[in-house]
């Protein structure tokens, strides 16, 4: 009896977080990921991720580039100094290029809050697990993946501020943005 107890209970434990995964419970500040792919790259790791907003997953390898990927999360302190700039180089793309972001190895409900006090709305995935930074061979964030036009890819392991990030946009995309 005791079994079929703890069975029955396991059984509505695991449906319960199923029935979250497809659409979040929490209210997402970030866009949503429609559009975001349509392209290839071969470097890029062959995972798909949910899109933070819910709805259907993104598959890495097919987002169209020119794209920066800013890896971050809520309890890296230099990802909270640099999510901010990223959402400005968001603001002034004026669609030369995408931003986006991989909220990693962090709690929905802390990055949702992060992100809403920052006002960062640009379309973010959802990687609790490292899926990501682990197919990058990447250790420390925050971390930035530049998707050139042709599907290659560079990736910086620092934290930047705002002339760095425009430094790097202009020397792998060959755009100028201004400040």
């Amino acid at each position: 009896m005791r079994r079929l107890l703890l069975a029955s209970a396991a059984v509505m434990v695991l449906s319960g977080c199923a029935a979250t995964v497809g659409e979040p419970e929490i209210p997402s500040p970030f866009a949503a990921c429609d559009g975001l792919t349509g392209g290839t790259s071969t470097e890029i790791p062959d995972i798909s991720l949910p899109c933070f907003t819910g709805g259907a997953d993104v598959r890495l390898r097919d987002l169209r580039g020119p794209t920066v990927i800013n890896v971050w999360g809520s309890w890296c302190g230099p990802c909270r100094e640099e999510l901010p700039v990223m959402q400005g180089l968001a603001d002034r793309a004026d669609g030369r290029f995408t931003v986006i972001g991989v909220d990693t190895r962090d709690d929905r409900s802390r990055a949702a809050d992060f992100a809403t006090d920052r006002s960062v709305t640009f379309p973010t995935l959802f990687d609790p697990e490292q899926r990501f930074i682990g197919g990058l061979g990447v250790t420390m964030l925050p971390a930035t993946v530049f998707i050139k036009a042709d599907g290659g890819m560079y990736v910086h392991r620092n934290a930047m501020d705002v002339d760095q990030l425009i430094e790097q946009v202009r020397k792998q995309f060959g755009v100028t943005v201004a400040r």
